[in-house]
């Protein structure tokens, strides 16, 4: 749907993710000019308007994430009556693992101008100083905290080759970070970054198991986690051969069901693509 001109505007304000003079030259103008601001906690937007310099006149209202829902509506119909909202997070850039998602996709729905005031984001700076491949990443966010859950979770992504960059609380590293060097193995190369850009900044980078032994209950800050991506598989990958490996396994007495499990998890390929490879050679 195009956005109509008779709405007002959604703004979308990145915040500084530590140092307030970060903060862009656009952001300091919309948040003097602003008619109506939903903030994730106003205290930490009068801090950092006080940090900037900048007074603010407009109507401030709380968007977290126990409000999320209800507040969009509210902001909806604001927007619809031809009056412009900025939301601003505590830090980073609304919508990505902070409150923000369910207003653009309704604003989007309605017609409503959809407009970004880009800046700091926790991911991109993350992932730059990781030492770690940039060309291809996938944001992940925030863990399950449950442990089953958060194990099923990184199951599904062992065989990920991209980049890998989670947000996680201090007080659960230690344990994310067991999990994950289980996973993904204990050598996979990983980097904890901590407080970035701000006075006590801090970057680890080392194998998953070692960062899960330095890591403890003095780990304090902003987390971010930046995870390699799993390594190309060395072993078989063409159907073929991946099929006639299962069968000679079968013939050696192991159970086909089995059989293919065992070849999937040597060669890093999904147990479907090695069950399609013995249909299809079953069929052939």
């Amino acid at each position: 749907m195009t956005a109509d001109q008779t709405t007002g505007t959604l703004l979308l304000g990145a915040a500084p993710i530590g140092r307030p003079d970060d903060a862009s030259a656009r952001l300091r103008a919309a948040l003097a000019e602003a008619a109506i601001i939903a903030a994730e906690d106003t205290r930490r937007l009068r801090r950092l308007a006080a940090d900037l310099g900048v007074e603010l006149n407009a109507r401030i209202v709380s968007y977290y994430d126990q409000n999320e829902r209800a507040r969009a509506a509210e902001l909806l119909d604001e927007l619809l009556a031809g009056r412009d909202v900025l939301v601003i997070t505590d830090a980073g850039l609304p919508g990505v693992s902070d409150p923000g998602y369910r207003l653009v996709v309704a604003a989007v729905a309605e017609g409503v101008r959809v407009s970004v005031l880009p800046g700091p984001s926790a991911v991109t700076t993350a992932l730059v100083v990781s030492g770690l491949p940039t060309d291809r990443f996938c944001f992940e966010g925030f863990p399950p905290r449950k442990p089953g859950e958060r194990s099923r979770r990184f199951a599904e992504l062992a065989a990920e080759p991209r980049t890998m960059v989670f947000f996680e609380s201090p007080r659960r590293l230690g344990a994310t970070l067991a999990a994950m060097a289980e996973a993904f193995g204990a050598d996979r190369p990983a980097a904890v970054c901590r407080e970035l850009t701000k006075t006590y900044e801090e970057v680890r980078r080392g194998p998953l198991a070692e960062l899960a032994g330095w890591a403890g209950d003095d780990v304090k800050g902003e987390i971010t986690l930046v995870v390699g991506g799993a390594p190309a598989p060395e072993g078989l990958s063409e159907p073929a051969d991946l099929a006639a490996e299962v069968a000679a396994r079968e013939a050696a007495g192991t159970h086909r069901k089995q059989a293919i499990a065992d070849v999937a998890k040597e060669n890093g390929v999904p147990k479907r693509v090695v069950f399609d490879a013995v249909v299809a050679g079953k069929n052939g």
